[in-house]
């Protein structure tokens, strides 16, 4: 996923809490923390196949005798730590790589090559930061653990699998997450960004990151001789006339004010110079904030294409197939007001509150919204924390050069500095919302 650059920084509006920050000694933790980082740096797996992975957290949790279950939802963990009675606070990591060959060129790169589900020998690196999440949590679990008489109630660590592909945060909650293990009143989570500072966090109220889907477009024709296209229906010029009409969607359908993408990523058709074939193949991104312009998206998507297969005389049994891969798609992430502002003034306290930003919304998606999406309503708050090198980001800034964003083979965190700031904000959150 990608971020876009910060803005100015964000000016506190909400009360601040009463409680003192956490007085936390990590000079003795870092050490063993940036050790568990840099062994998941250089151990990642893909969607669906972390089951090391799960089992490294499931190993750090039951050690801070938390009740561990792994392998929930595939190869996701679940640790339950009891604290006398009141809130049910809810962190959540992702755990899963990507299929990239990094190119940092640090001496701790990940050099893990697999063979993908088709075949492929690719490189994986965790090319979104989650091996900084993972750290992250589990130094937060055990900061929260440390300091456990300030706090009362239940801290449920969810370490989900399959971020990437949409289906880790589906798989937990089909899997009962909170009916079997607890049912949170908060849930909060962190996400390094690319765009930051390192020792800084940004955050917004409201919509953050946008919803997701995946569409594939089956464009279908009457293939033949290129040198009689008379004699044809060509799906090629059927496909053109497509992609531009899908993009009066945005533009002519939809209101202005509503943040709408739609954009064809891929389109595959014919196989020779003079041949006319019978099918050509779209493959789409939707991305948008309101479900209702999602729903919209989809419709028109299906109208179009069909009136446009019947303008070119084509028979129904012809028109095209919208096929939405519903199994990936995820809902836009709400940061709830309330709960973030109880975040952004715990964050604050404990790192400065110059360091706590104000962001812009992306249109880049993240499964951890499904947590807010739920019958039970639960509210959620995700933010950023900055992982980009301090110095490079100011080189970058007075160079206007544009850094490796995440996703990209070059992307490397300040993880020194990154972690500390990412295990402060994130404990110190919790605390506030279990005394809010």
């Amino acid at each position: 996923m990608k971020f876009t650059y910060l803005s100015a920084a964000f000016l506190l509006a909400s009360p601040i809490l009463n409680a003192q920050p956490l007085d936390l000694n990590l000079s003795k933790t870092m050490p063993a923390i940036e050790k568990f980082y840099l062994d998941l740096h250089q151990s990642p797996e893909l969607s669906y196949h972390e089951e090391e992975t799960g089992k490294k957290i499931a190993s750090q949790l039951s050690k801070l005798s938390f009740d561990v279950t792994d392998n929930v939802g595939g190869f996701g963990v679940v640790g339950i730590y009891k604290n006398g009675s009141g809130p049910t606070i809810m962190i959540r990591t992702d755990t899963d790589g990507l299929p990239i060959v990094e190119q940092t060129g640090k001496a701790y790169a990940s050099e893990v090559k697999v063979i993908d589900e088709h075949g492929a020998n690719v490189g994986v690196m965790h090319g979104c930061g989650h091996d900084i999440h993972m750290s992250s949590f589990i130094g937060t679990a055990e900061q929260l653990i440390a300091h456990k008489n300030k706090w009362q109630g239940t801290l449920m660590m969810v370490a989900q699998p399959a971020e990437e592909v949409g289906g880790g945060a589906k798989a937990m909650l089909n899997e009962g997450l909170f009916s079997k293990y607890a049912k949170p009143d908060h849930v909060i989570a962190l996400h390094v960004s690319a765009s930051v500072p390192a020792g800084k966090v940004s955050m917004k109220n409201e919509y953050t990151m946008a919803s997701v889907d995946s569409v594939d477009i089956a464009i279908k024709g009457k293939g033949g001789h290129g040198a009689y296209p008379h004699t044809t229906v060509d799906p090629v010029v059927i496909a053109a006339r497509t992609v531009l009409a899908l993009q009066t969607i945005t533009s002519r359908e939809l209101s202005p004010l509503e943040p709408s993408v739609i954009t064809v990523g891929s389109i595959h058709g014919g196989s020779k110079h003079n041949v006319i074939s019978d099918e050509v193949k779209l493959q789409l991104t939707l991305r948008s904030y309101n479900p209702d312009v999602r729903t919209a998206q989809i419709a028109a998507i299906k109208r179009i294409t069909a009136g446009i297969a019947q303008s070119a005389g084509l028979e129904e049994s012809l028109y095209p197939v919208v096929y939405v891969h519903e199994n990936e798609s995820i809902p836009s992430t709400y940061n709830n007001p309330e709960q973030t502002n109880v975040v952004r003034s715990a964050i604050a306290d404990a790192i400065g509150a110059t360091n706590v930003l104000e962001t812009k919304a992306v249109m880049a998606g993240e499964d951890f919204g499904l947590y807010g999406r739920t019958d039970e309503n639960i509210p959620i708050t995700l933010f950023w924390l900055g992982g980009v090198n301090q110095q490079q980001y100011a080189k970058a800034m007075k160079n206007n050069e544009t850094l490796p964003s995440l996703h990209s083979s070059k992307f490397a965190p300040d993880y020194k500095v990154a972690l500390p700031t990412g295990i402060k904000a994130m404990s110190n959150a919790a605390v506030a919302l279990f005394n809010n």
